[in-house]
C-alpha cells in the first residue's frame, strides 16, 4: 500500500510539474542556505568545546575600577603564572604568547610558522591530542619543541621527527630545540593556534622581563581542581592582588576610585575558556559576537520558515484543482487517514527531493561560499552527530508542518459540496493572512538590517584615518630575510626612479595586507602623577613623508641627528594631552619612578591617526627609532599615475633585493578595507539572505494571489458585468495585501531599528539610522508586492465574464 501511495504521489507530480518545480526550488535553496548558515553558527559555538575539562579551565584578566571607566584587559605580566602557582599549589597554569610567524629551519629548509610559546602545564590544561611523545615531559625543558601535525610533515615528510634537531627564531634569537613530541593540527575552532610549541623562556627580552609586574605581554590561562568553583577562587585572589599589586590599589586610592559590586578597586579574574572566542569587552579581545551567531541561525530559520509556507500556501491552492479528486476518492470509501497519508507521501517526496538537491547545492557552492565569505566550512562537520540531529529534525519538521496542514486540510472537504463545485476551507484569511505578515515581516526585517549594515561599513570606510592610504604599497618582509637590510637595499634599488616618491618601514602594517599578521605593542607609566598608556610604534626615516602626515610641533626624525636612533620619540597630540602637556618638545618621556637617564625625549609632535581599525578603541601613539629593532613591513609611496607598473616594478626588484622572501606586495587602501571584514562578511550574508527572502516570500505571495483569485472568480465576472473596469478590479483585489504588507511594515521596523541599534552600539563611532531606510524599504515591499499580484490580477480582470458566470 506504502508503495501505491508513493507511485501515484510521484503520477500527481509528475502531471503538474510547474508546482513541483516551484516547491522543489523554494525548499531546495532554503536547505542549502540552511546548511551554510547552521554550520557557519556550528562552528562557532562549538568553539574550544573539544577540550576535556573545558568547565574548568579560565583565562585570567585585570579588573580596574577606575574613576573613568572600570576597564578590563587579558595581558598579563611574566611574573604572574609563576606566582600563581606558588600561592595556589593545586593550580594548573600556563602562560601563551603567540606573536608573529617565526622562521623554522630544518635540514636547510626553511618556513614562516607560528610559533606559540608556553609553559610545561600546557598538555595538562588542554586536551590538544599528543600523537608522539609524553605529556608530562614533552616540555620540559627549555630547548623542547612540540610540532603539529602538519608541521612535521612538512618539515620531515615521512621520516620520524622525534629526536631531531630544528633552528627557530631570527638572526640574534635563532635558538637549536629538540624535537620532544608531534601534537595534533589544532582545529579551527580553537582559540590557540600552533605550528610549533616552545617554553616561553625562550620570548626575546625574557629575562629582563621575567620580574616585572609592569610589563603586560601574554595572556594566561589555569584550570581549576574539579571541587573549585570560579567564585570561591576568584575571592581566594583578592588577597593574591593585594600582595602582588600594591601599586595599582594606592594609584587607583589617590584617583579616588570606588570598589565595584564585588568590593574590588582592582582585581584578578577568571573568564571561562567556553566564552574567550565571544568575548569583546575585555581589551585585546578580539571576539566574534555571539548576538551575529543567533542571528546567522535566526536567518537560517526565517528562510525555512518562509519556504515552509509557500509550500503551504501553494499546496491549498492546488488543493482547489484537486477539490473533486478528493469527492471522489471519500465518496468511494477512502478514509480520512487514507487520504491524508496518499497527500502527505506527495509533500514527503517534494522534500525529500529537496532535501537532496539542497545537499547537493551546498556540496557545490561550498568552495565558492568560503571563499566569498572568508569561511573554514568542511561538510565534515555534516557528520557531528549534534549537527546530523539538527538537520534530521529540521527535515521533519518541513515535512510534517508543510505538508502535514495542507493534507489535513484536503482531507477535511466535504464530498458533497465538492462535487457540487462548492469548495470552500473554513476561515482561510487566518492562516493565509498570518503567513502573508510573517514572511513580509522577516523579508522587511532582513533588508532593513542589510542597509543599514552597509551603511555602517560604509561609514568605517571612509572615516577620516590622519593619513594619506592611496599610492602607498605595502610589503610584509618576513622571516627568511632581515627587513632592515631589504629596507636599505630597497631604498638604494629604487633611488632614481621618478616614480617612487617615498620608502620607509616599521613594525606595524597598517590594515590586514596579504601575510594576515596584526600585532600591538603597548607601553604605559606614570607621568607627572597621570596613567598613561600608548601604542609603541617603531618607525623608520621618510615615515610620515610616506603617509603624507606634516607634524604640528618639532621635527621628525632625520639621519643628521644621529641620536634620534637611541633616545627620542614622536608622540600624537592625544599622547600630549594624555601627558597634560601643551608643548611637549624638548620634555623627557618615560616614568617618574625611573631616576636613570635612559629617559627618551619627545623631538616632534604629530596629529592623530589610526595605527588600528576606527572600530576599536584608539590609543594615543608614540613612535621612535631604532637601528638594530627588526622592521617587519616596508611602505612605498608611488606617483598616482603608475600604480600597476609601480607595483610589477617593486615585484622586479624584490626579487633581487629579498630572492629569499615571497613579494606579498598589496596596495595599503585594499588593507584598510580588510579591518572591517567581519563587518562586510555580516553585510554579505544579510544581503544574500534578505535577496532569497524576497523572492522566496514573492512566490508565496503569488500563490496566495493563485488562491484568492480562483475562489473570486465570479465575484470579478459579476463586477465586471456591472461596469468595473480593469483599474477597479486591480485595486479592489490588490488592497488586501496592501494591507498585510502595511501591518508587516509595522512589525518588522521596530524589531530592525532595535536589533540595529543594539548592534551598532558595539562601535565606539557608529552611523546614525536614518527613517528614510525604513521609508525606502517600506516604499519597496509594497511596490514589489504589487508587482508579484498584479499579473494574476490583470489575468483575472481580462477574463470574459461570461466564461467566469457560467454553470457547469
Amino acid at each position: 500500500m506504502l508503495r501505491n501511495y508513493f507511485k501515484i504521489a510521484f503520477r500527481n507530480l509528475w502531471k503538474s510539474k510547474g508546482y513541483a518545480a516551484i516547491n522543489v526550488v523554494g525548499l531546495s535553496v532554503a536547505f542549502c542556505i540552511c546548511v551554510f548558515l547552521f554550520l557557519t553558527a556550528y562552528l562557532q559555538l562549538t568553539f574550544d568545546s573539544f577540550h576535556a575539562d573545558g568547565e574548568r579551565i579560565f583565562r585570567t584578566y585585570f579588573f580596574t575600577s577606575d574613576p573613568e571607566k572600570n576597564t578590563k584587559t587579558n595581558s598579563m605580566p611574566l611574573p604572574l603564572v609563576p606566582a600563581l602557582k606558588a600561592d595556589f599549589p593545586e593550580l594548573e597554569a600556563a602562560r601563551i604568547m603567540t606573536g608573529r610567524k617565526s622562521l623554522i629551519e630544518v635540514n636547510g629548509k626553511y618556513f614562516d610558522k607560528l610559533a606559540t610559546m608556553t609553559d610545561p602545564d600546557f598538555f595538562k590544561i588542554f586536551s590538544f591530542p599528543l600523537l608522539k611523545g609524553n605529556r608530562e615531559t614533552a616540555l620540559r625543558d627549555i630547548n623542547s619543541v612540540v610540532l603539529s601535525e602538519n608541521m612535521a610533515k612538512t618539515a620531515f615528510g615521512t621520516q620520524d621527527p622525534m629526536g631531531k634537531i630544528i633552528f627557530l627564531g631570527n638572526d640574534s634569537d635563532r635558538k637549536q630545540y629538540l624535537v620532544t613530541g608531534i601534537a595534533g593540527n589544532a582545529p579551527h575552532n580553537s582559540t590557540i593556534q600552533y605550528d610549533a610549541l616552545i617554553r616561553i623562556e625562550n620570548a626575546p627580552g625574557y629575562q629582563g622581563s621575567k620580574d616585572n609586574w609592569s610589563n603586560d605581554s601574554h595572556s594566561a590561562f589555569v584550570k581549576l581542581p574539579a571541587h573549585v568553583s570560579q567564585a570561591a577562587f576568584e575571592n581566594r585572589l583578592k588577597a593574591f592582588t593585594k600582595k602582588y599589586f600594591p601599586a595599582q590599589l594606592k594609584e587607583l586610592t589617590k584617583k579616588g576610585a570606588k570598589p565595584d559590586a564585588l568590593g574590588d578597586l582592582f582585581a584578578v579574574r577568571l573568564q571561562q575558556l567556553s566564552k574567550v572566542h565571544f568575548d569583546r569587552e575585555i581589551a585585546g579581545s578580539k571576539g566574534t559576537p555571539i548576538a551575529i551567531v543567533y542571528i546567522l541561525m535566526g536567518i537560517g530559520f526565517f528562510i525555512m520558515l518562509i519556504a515552509c509556507m509557500n509550500f503551504i500556501n501553494l499546496s491549498i491552492a492546488r488543493s482547489f484543482t484537486r477539490a473533486k479528486e478528493v469527492g471522489v476518492r471519500k465518496s468511494l470509501g477512502a478514509l480520512k487517514n487514507q487520504l491524508f497519508i496518499q497527500i502527505w507521501s506527495e509533500s514527503t517526496l517534494i522534500c525529500f527531493v529537496s532535501f537532496g538537491v539542497g545537499i547537493t547545492l551546498a556540496y557545490t557552492l561550498l568552495p565558492e561560499f568560503n571563499a566569498r565569505f572568508d569561511a573554514r566550512l568542511t561538510l565534515d562537520y555534516l557528520l557531528q552527530p549534534g549537527f546530523i540531529a539538527l538537520i534530521f529534525g529540521l527535515f521533519l519538521l518541513v515535512t510534517l508542518v508543510a505538508g502535514g496542514y495542507p493534507a489535513w486540510q484536503m482531507t477535511r472537504f466535504n464530498p458533497v459540496e465538492v462535487l457540487k463545485g462548492k469548495v470552500s476551507i473554513k476561515r482561510p484569511g487566518i492562516l493565509r493572512n498570518s503567513l502573508i505578515v510573517s514572511q513580509f515581516s522577516m523579508s522587511t526585517l532582513l533588508a532593513c538590517c542589510t542597509i543599514i549594515a552597509s551603511q555602517q561599513v560604509d561609514f568605517l570606510r571612509t572615516r577620516p584615518l590622519g593619513f594619506d592610504k592611496e599610492q602607498v604599497i605595502s610589503i610584509p618582509v618576513g622571516n627568511q630575510v632581515n627587513g632592515r637590510q631589504t629596507l636599505g637595499r630597497l631604498r638604494n634599488q629604487l633611488a632614481n626612479d621618478p616614480s617612487v616618491l617615498a620608502v620607509t618601514g616599521t613594525d606595524v602594517n597598517l590594515g590586514r595586507g596579504k601575510d594576515r599578521v596584526s600585532s600591538r605593542s603597548t607601553i604605559g607609566f606614570t607621568y607627572k602623577g597621570r596613567a598613561v598608556e600608548s601604542d609603541w610604534l617603531l618607525i623608520d626615516y621618510d615615515y610620515f613623508k610616506t603617509l603624507n602626515i606634516k607634524p604640528t610641533a618639532g621635527r621628525e626624525f632625520s639621519r643628521a641627528y644621529p641620536s634620534d636612533s637611541v633616545n627620542k620619540v614622536i608622540i600624537t597630540e592625544s599622547m600630549a594631552k594624555a601627558m597634560g602637556e601643551t608643548n611637549p618638545v624638548g620634555l623627557l618621556f618615560g616614568d617618574d619612578s625611573d631616576s636613570s637617564h635612559t629617559k627618551s625625549q619627545i623631538i616632534g609632535v604629530v596629529p592623530d591617526f589610526h595605527l588600528y581599525s576606527v572600530a576599536e578603541k584608539s590609543r594615543p601613539i608614540s613612535m621612535h627609532l631604532s637601528s638594530n629593532a627588526p622592521i617587519r613591513y616596508v611602505f612605498v609611496r608611488v606617483a598616482p599615475s603608475s600604480l600597476v607598473q609601480s607595483m610589477d616594478r617593486l615585484k622586479s626588484v624584490w626579487k633581487e633585493v629579498a630572492p629569499q622572501s615571497e613579494f606579498m606586495g598589496s596596495f595599503l587602501n585594499e588593507n584598510i578595507d580588510a579591518w572591517y571584514q567581519n563587518e562586510e562578511m555580516l553585510t554579505r550574508v544579510l544581503s544574500l539572505a534578505a535577496s532569497i527572502a524576497i523572492l522566496l516570500s514573492c512566490m508565496g505571495l503569488f500563490a496566495v494571489a493563485l488562491m484568492i483569485i480562483e475562489q473570486r472568480t465570479k465575484e470579478i465576472g459579476i463586477r465586471k458585468v456591472m461596469g468595473a473596469g480593469i483599474p477597479n478590479l486591480i485595486i479592489v483585489l490588490s488592497q488586501d495585501f496592501v494591507k498585510l504588507v502595511l501591518i508587516s511594515l509595522a512589525i518588522a521596523i521596530p524589531l530592525a531599528w532595535f536589533g540595529m541599534k543594539s548592534w551598532l552600539d558595539n562601535y565606539s563611532v557608529r552611523v546614525e539610522i536614518s527613517v528614510w531606510v525604513f521609508v525606502a524599504v517600506g516604499f519597496a515591499a509594497i511596490l514589489i508586492a504589487l508587482a508579484t499580484v498584479s499579473f494574476q490580477t490583470i489575468k483575472a480582470a481580462l477574463v470574459n465574464p461570461i466564461k467566469s458566470l457560467k454553470s457547469e
